[in-house]
């Protein structure tokens, strides 16, 4: 027992100092490449081995025969692990150029490219993780794209509908001005009408940008979505009279909800607006509410024909107008009466609204008209 603890005495001292040696060429390489960091580590364990068992041998007084073995051994325990070791970090410097050429294609048009060299397990974790963020990279720039772009044709559609009636109401003034006017009181209903629809887009405009500025504030409580249904329709009676529209409820379901009244009532109002005026006269516009697991649907659904299939996506976007079926026709009659002010922002707000409720806004096309569906969370019991 006194002899082994004399040999582990002397192992430890010539396996310390040589740790004692190699640990400061370690710390001196820590900045330089991985490659050379596990040579030196290699290296400094041969080392350590090797006086460790110098040590032994010493103390042991070994023949000339027997030292010489031991040596011998030694030399090829060290030539394998120094081989072992650098191709080990030639692997592993092979594995982070491949993976640091690949990270070049982060965030570009065609998308993260894996390395074709076999990675290790960390390397192969890096590289799904780049993976990962070049996908939301993509996703955020589709969605930028997507905003500038609706950003532009709502500019182009407020351009034109600001010029049309500020240009007639120009005319109109300059004719009463002038007193030409056959019927001023006809020029001044008009024009009347035209300011209305203005401050109705204005009054979308701010409603929009207080929207996408998270600075909507919701008053919250519990009401029924029959009464909800009940409130929007007496709203668009006249308008949909007016246009030969029938309206009629569906399966209204007396679920409660938790929302803000007001505020889901204008979107409401905004989808049978819309609605009303994409569908042609003697059409029908039905609006249903149903409770699907822990969300209560309502739905409005109308006689526009349907919404072409690569429109779907774009329906709720900022500015979008779509095919001639769905672009509301000029009534001035309807001025102040919520819905689309024209500029292509109503469906917008509605996606707002309803996402401030966290909720989902959606539209699918059915036999002879679409359907757009509002899912709202269910209160807890």
């Amino acid at each position: 027992m006194n002899d082994l603890l004399l040999i582990a005495v002397f192992a430890a001292l010539g396996a310390g100092g040589a740790g004692l040696l190699g640990w400061p060429a370690v710390r001196l390489l820590r900045r330089r490449s991985v490659a050379l960091s596990l040579f030196c580590v290699a290296v400094v364990t041969v080392l350590a081995v090797t006086s460790g068992t110098f040590a032994v041998a010493e103390a042991m007084f070994l023949s000339p025969h027997d030292l010489g073995v031991v040596i011998t051994v030694l030399g090829m325990a060290a030539v394998v692990s120094l081989v072992t070791a650098a191709l080990l970090g030639r692997q592993v410097v092979a594995g982070s150029r491949a993976l640091a050429l690949a990270a070049r294609t982060v965030g570009t048009d065609a998308g993260f490219t894996a390395p074709a060299h076999p990675l290790g397990a960390e390397f192969a974790d890096l590289s799904a993780e780049l993976a990962a963020t070049s996908a939301r990279l993509a996703e955020s720039r589709a969605r930028e794209q997507a905003l500038d772009r609706s950003r532009r044709e709502l500019i182009a559609w407020i351009s034109h509908d600001l010029r049309t009636p500020l240009a007639g109401m120009r005319a109109m003034a300059e004719a009463l001005e002038d007193g030409v006017a056959d019927e001023p009181e006809r020029y001044l209903t008009r024009i009347r009408t035209e300011v209305e629809r203005l401050t109705g887009m204005v009054d979308d405009l701010f409603e929009l940008s207080r929207i996408q500025a998270g600075a909507l504030s919701l008053s919250l409580s519990r009401v029924s979505v029959y009464d909800l249904v009940d409130d929007a329709l007496a709203g668009a009676h006249p308008l949909a009279r007016r246009r030969g529209v029938r309206l009629e409820s569906h399966r209204v379901a007396s679920e409660p909800v938790e929302v803000d009244s007001r505020e889901i009532t204008r979107v409401l109002g905004n989808l049978l607006v819309n609605a009303i005026r994409a569908t042609p006269e003697d059409g029908l516009v039905t609006v249903a509410a149903r409770r699907e697991a822990d969300e209560v649907v309502l739905s409005v659904t109308d006689g526009c024909g349907g919404i072409p299939e690569p429109d779907l996506a774009r329906v709720f976007e900022t500015g979008w107008r779509g095919a001639t079926a769905r672009t509301p026709r000029r009534d001035p009659g309807t001025a102040g009466e919520g819905g689309d002010s024209g500029a292509g922002l109503g469906l917008a707000i509605v996606r707002g609204i309803v996402e401030a409720h966290a909720g989902r806004a959606r539209v699918h096309n059915v036999a002879g008209g679409c359907c757009f569906e509002i899912a709202l969370p269910a209160p807890r019991s």
